[in-house]
């Protein structure tokens, strides 16, 4: 059963009225993914070892802009220390690379990716613990410090429903990550969050980590059509755990 239009619509408005200039911008970016997105265009799901991946946020940057990323997040979970770091990694390459400013740029020139805010976080939705990727929120906003202090939230912070508020009330856009790898079904954990005012779901995922990353065929078109069905955004990224930006492991 689709969520309540009336519903979602008053939801909408109040995350407009919150949203930061990135969220918007992401909003758009979002709405133009497809399956041939990740990971060479747009990846917004990779991991440092700020929590639990392999690469450092300076590794993980350097591969980002050999590999020509036009736009990304870094997810570690309940903590954006790798974003800060990969933050301090981009001032530092623009110091060394002052030609990168200017709006002329050489044929195959290497340019820095647009980096948004970024987190996983550990909820529980219908009685099932989920991942649920936060984007472009601002930084220090008191609503989302229970989400970043490095371990999973408990009690009523880990609701999916308190998750999802305080990401949008900090200006971000929240998405239910991976919706196929729970033990309760997709069409279930989807529509739930649909409910609950979720912005979006990870759409493109390749669910078998082949050595050359695609979204998996059969689950990415029964997540798309659900996504479609409640007017969610989709999302890709490769969950980086290992040390190659362009699979998961």
């Amino acid at each position: 059963m689709s969520a309540n239009p009336a519903d979602r619509a008053s939801t909408q408005r109040v995350t407009h009225r919150t949203a930061t200039q990135d969220s918007l911008l992401l909003r758009e970016v979002l709405q133009s993914i497809n399956a041939q997105s990740c990971p060479k265009t747009y990846n917004f799901h990779m991991h440092t070892l700020c929590s639990d991946g392999k690469l450092t946020p300076a590794e993980l940057m350097t591969q980002a802009v050999e590999i020509g990323l036009h736009g990304m997040a870094i997810t570690d979970h309940h903590s954006v220390s790798g974003y800060r770091q990969a933050r301090q990694w981009m001032e530092d390459w623009r110091w060394h690379n002052p030609s990168s400013w200017g709006s002329k740029r050489k044929p195959g020139q290497k340019t820095l990716p647009k980096l948004w805010t970024g987190v996983e976080v550990t909820a529980d939705l219908a009685d099932t613990d989920v991942h649920i990727l936060g984007y472009a929120f601002r930084l220090g906003d008191e609503g989302m410090a229970p989400y970043l202090q490095g371990g999973a939230p408990k009690g009523d912070e880990r609701q999916a429903s308190r998750v999802i508020q305080a990401i949008q009330a900090a200006g971000g856009i929240a998405v239910l990550a991976h919706p196929v790898r729970y033990r309760t079904d997709e069409i279930t954990l989807i529509r739930a969050a649909a409910r609950l005012g979720i912005d979006g779901v990870e759409t493109y995922y390749a669910y078998d980590n082949p050595k050359t990353w695609r979204p998996s065929p059969g689950k990415t078109e029964r997540v798309q059509a659900i996504a479609r069905e409640h007017n969610l955004l989709s999302s890709c990224g490769t969950d980086t755990h290992g040390k190659v930006l362009t699979r998961r492991l």
